[in-house]
């Protein structure tokens, strides 16, 4: 892991000697435009993730373009360099869906290799899409050079018939139109309406969710995780988070100075606190790997008791990002959690204030206007969504997002599926009925390879009424906006092993969040027996970045790193 930003030494001078070895690198930067004054300003990193891929992604250049004039402004020099993105929603049921966790890994890749490269004394990080979040985090953190993340910004809903659509009403009127309570003009329409233009998915998906937990662990700009991307003030946002950078800079503020395990609890009791996405257990375990902090899938459990759900927030709820943020955005909800001692206000932040001094002009209590956001004595729920479930079918633990749901509890046989399409083949078929419980498998960070999201599948359900009455299993992932009676990351996964790879079409499987427990019901002596006879299946992918992510990754339950201890 990189740290060269722990020498106590000044980064250009450690490559820049006197004379003959000075002589050919400055000529490169004069090649560039530098002046003799510019070798005493600090060397910027903009890792810019724009393309024209995805609308996450089609409205970044402006707000590289603002770090660009921001650096510049607060005498810094800035070094442009791109970073690639995924789009979940393209990729979504396809087989490049495989690709998306992976790019993860990517993105962290390039910004280290960047910085480390250059010796840059700083790093400011611009991205939208979902793996752009933690995958600049993850960046910054292994270079450990005072960075700032600038989130790309949310996007508007669509609209239809009066009503708000965003991303997943897509996915869901697949379903609806399947079971034949959709016309074909209806869904045509919202398939043409539902992304109105620039910016990330617009709920409480995992873009945002990341965002906002970026905010909360200190690492970007206060209200800055829920500005709307075609909105101007995100664009003046930028501007002032170049220029903290650049002081942080000169304090030789670091990431990891920032992200410690109080931090991190700030983290993720605002992804519980909001409704956030499953992906953030998964992401923030690799993000404490980064950061060198003991943090394990436990500890998302042992927040989850504590902290109840405040935000009323798409897919579980009614409210979009754009809402949040005119209802006071994360500083409400953390000021509300400080509040109520649920929030470490000590914790310091890449303003060189703390938490809590962030957030002393904001009040107490949400305003009464608005109800996006609960109060603390009248939470949308008790206690946090994330729950992580053990048992027999997942003794390192697994993820099931558990709001919305009446009961959280399903017992039903097992339809077994080793693909994607299949089950989603038989979901549109309407072979699947209520009290079953899918079991998509082979589907892990190994299996698949890259741990694809079931939106698809879960997004049918629910466009066919079946959300809450049929139980989904999968050592795969879930997008941010997947709800109902699902649970992910099952470790260890089936390529591995795992309990999962044992199920046999008919078995009965326990779903239950109350007790937290995943359970097959087939007694252990069968289990052993079925063990006796199976073996893995071989790879999928024996080349490429698929199959060095397969053959490196972690578990899930350890974030599906690759710089892990296997």
């Amino acid at each position: 892991m990189t740290d060269a930003a722990d020498k106590k030494i000044n980064r250009r001078s450690a490559n820049i000697t006197e004379g003959v070895a000075r002589a050919p690198n400055r000529s490169m930067f004069y090649a560039m435009g530098y002046e003799e004054g510019d070798f005493k300003k600090p060397m910027i990193g903009v890792a810019n993730g724009h393309s024209t891929i995805t609308p996450c992604n089609a409205g970044l250049q402006k707000l590289a373009d603002a770090a660009v004039a921001g650096i510049e402004a607060a005498g810094g020099n800035a070094q442009i360099f791109g970073t690639p993105t995924i789009s979940d929603g393209m990729a979504m049921g396809t087989e490049g869906m495989k690709y998306s966790l992976v790019s993860r890994e990517v993105i962290a890749d390039c910004i280290e290799t960047c910085v480390g490269g250059q010796w840059m004394d700083g790093v400011l990080v611009v991205g939208g899409c979902d793996k752009n979040m933690p995958g600049g985090m993850m960046g910054m953190l292994r270079a450990n050079v005072p960075a700032i993340y600038v989130y790309g910004g949310t996007i508007l809903p669509g609209r239809y018939q009066g009503k708000d659509l965003n991303i997943v009403s897509v996915f869901e009127a697949v379903g609806q139109f399947s079971a034949g309570n959709m016309s074909e003009e209806d869904f045509c329409q919202i398939e043409r309406r539902a992304i109105p233009g620039t910016g990330s998915c617009g709920g409480m998906y995992t873009a945002n969710t990341m965002s906002s937990a970026f905010e909360a662990l200190g690492m970007s700009l206060p209200f800055s995780s829920t500005m709307a991307n075609v909105h101007d003030e995100i664009v003046a946002h930028t501007t002032e988070a170049a220029r903290v950078l650049v002081e942080a800079v000169k304090k030789n503020l670091k990431p990891r100075d920032i992200v410690t395990r109080k931090s991190l609890e700030n983290a993720v009791a605002v992804i519980m606190a909001t409704g956030g996405s499953t992906n953030a257990v998964l992401h923030f375990l690799a993000i404490a790997h980064a950061a060198g902090v003991e943090w394990t899938i436990d500890d998302f459990e042992r927040v989850r008791q504590k902290v109840p759900v405040l935000c009323d927030l798409k897919p579980s709820g009614q409210y979009l990002a754009v809402d949040l943020h005119r209802a006071g955005g994360i500083p409400q909800v953390m000021k509300t959690l400080l509040a109520a001692g649920l929030l470490h206000g000590d914790c310091i932040t890449i303003t060189g204030k703390t938490v809590a001094e962030n957030l002393a002009a904001i009040p107490d209590v949400p305003r009464a206007d608005q109800d996006v956001i609960r109060t603390i004595d009248k939470p949308m729920y008790e206690h946090g969504h994330l729950a992580i479930l053990k048992g027999n079918l997942s003794p390192e633990g697994c993820v099931a997002k558990i709001t919305g749901l009446k009961n959280p509890v399903i017992t039903g046989p097992a339809r077994v599926f080793d693909d994607e399409q299949s089950a989603l083949a038989a979901i549109m078929a309407k072979k699947i009925v209520a009290g079953d419980v899918m079991v998509l498998r082979y589907l892990g960070p190994k299996g698949a390879p890259g741990m694809p999201e079931m939106l698809a599948p879960t997004g049918a359900l629910i466009g066919q009424g079946l959300g809450e009455s049929v139980g989904l299993i999968t050592d795969g992932r879930f997008s941010g906006g997947t709800w109902g009676m699902v649970v992910g990351h099952v470790a260890p996964e089936a390529y591995a092993g795992g309990n999962i790879a044992l199920i046999v079409e008919g078995d009965s499987i326990t779903i239950d969040a109350h007790t937290l427990t995943l359970q097959l019901n087939v007694d252990d002596a069968e289990l052993a027996r079925r063990r006796q006879s199976w073996k893995a299946p071989a790879p999928r992918y024996t080349r490429g970045v698929l199959a060095k992510f397969a053959r490196n990754a972690s578990s899930a339950s350890t974030g599906a790193v690759l710089d892990g201890d296997g």
